[in-house]
C-alpha cells in the first residue's frame, strides 16, 4: 500500500489513513511503499498473488482511489478468499483496478 506524498495524506480528505493501514495489517500481510507515481489514484493498494496464485500465473492488482472503508473491506474479503489467481476479483473491486504506467528505465 503507498502511503508517501498523497496516499495516506491529508490531500485525500475524508479518509481516515490510519484505521485503513491498521485494519489492512490486522486481516493480510501489508507492506507500506513510498511514493508509486500514480498519485491521480490516491489512495493506492496494490494486492500481490500468493505462491498459489503465482502459480496459476496472475499478477500484482493493482487498486485505487480506495478511500472508503467498505472498499477497504471489500480487499480483506478478497484476499482472505484467496487474492489474485486463486479468487476472482469481485465485480465492486473492478472498479477500482486500473493499470499502472510502465515506467522508464533508471525510474
Amino acid at each position: 500500500m503507498c502511503r508517501d506524498c498523497c496516499c495516506g495524506s491529508s490531500k485525500v480528505t475524508g479518509v481516515d489513513h490510519a484505521a485503513q493501514t491498521a485494519r489492512l495489517r490486522a486481516e493480510v500481510p501489508v507492506r507500506v511503499s513510498e511514493c508509486l507515481d500514480v498519485c491521480e489514484q490516491a489512495n493506492v493498494i496494490v494486492v500481490q498473488p500468493s505462491a498459489a496464485g503465482r502459480s496459476a500465473g496472475a499478477r500484482p492488482v493493482w487498486l485505487g482511489l480506495v478511500n472508503d472503508a467498505d472498499a477497504t473491506e471489500d480487499i480483506v474479503t478478497w484476499v482472505h478468499a484467496g487474492g489474485p489467481g486463486v479468487a476472482p476479483l469481485p465485480d465492486i473491486l473492478d472498479l477500482y483496478t486500473f493499470t499502472p504506467p510502465r515506467r522508464r528505465a533508471g525510474s
